[in-house]
């Protein structure tokens, strides 16, 4: 059992029937899964640089990534349809909790500059989309290996019905939200 997971049971739904007046445990909103997205458009041109990706989405996220492909051809970015160009993980359970710790903190802290993460990213149906500029600021990335700084994206979906449900239980949670 996760820290993060136990201190959801113990304090945050308790906390959160008293603030949002819910009857029954099973409408305080949770975390559903965390999709972890890496956009790798170079690998048009070099098939080398997805490989590297998919490496990286599986140290960071501890689960083996599956690749996308392109929906449909676009000439001016020279991509066929079927062309591998990204890679995604989906983490549920007991690994996106350890996930979510280790991102609240370890890896946010190490941004530099870092004031905390946009209130504005939720998307009007409880779900937050974090973009992580660097892949480095995860402690399983080995600095001496990386031949490229990508960004990732990170989806947070939870089974809250508006933003501020979510948002409470984020910030409850521990992600460091913008002043």
């Amino acid at each position: 059992m996760s820290r993060l997971k136990d201190k959801y049971t113990n304090e945050i739904v308790p906390s959160m029937m008293e603030k949002f007046n819910y009857t029954s445990i099973m409408q305080v909103p949770k975390v559903d899964k965390i999709v972890i997205n890496m956009g790798v458009g170079d690998a048009v041109n070099n098939s080398k640089f997805l490989d590297e990706a998919v490496e990286e989405l599986t140290l960071i996220s501890g689960q083996k990534p599956v690749i996308t492909r392109a929906k449909k051809s676009i000439a001016g970015f020279r991509l066929r349809e079927g062309m591998a160009i990204g890679t995604k993980v989906t983490l549920r359970g007991q690994r996106m909790y350890e996930f979510l710790d280790k991102l609240v903190s370890v890896s946010l802290p190490r941004v530099r500059d870092f004031h905390g993460v946009s209130k504005r990213a939720f998307d009007g149906r409880g779900n937050y989309t974090l973009g992580v500029r660097e892949q480095l600021i995860f402690p399983e990335i080995d600095f001496d290996n990386v031949n490229k700084v990508r960004g990732l994206d990170i989806v947070i979906v939870t089974t809250a019905n508006t933003d501020e449900e979510s948002k409470e239980l984020l910030t409850q949670l521990g992600m460091p939200f913008a002043k």
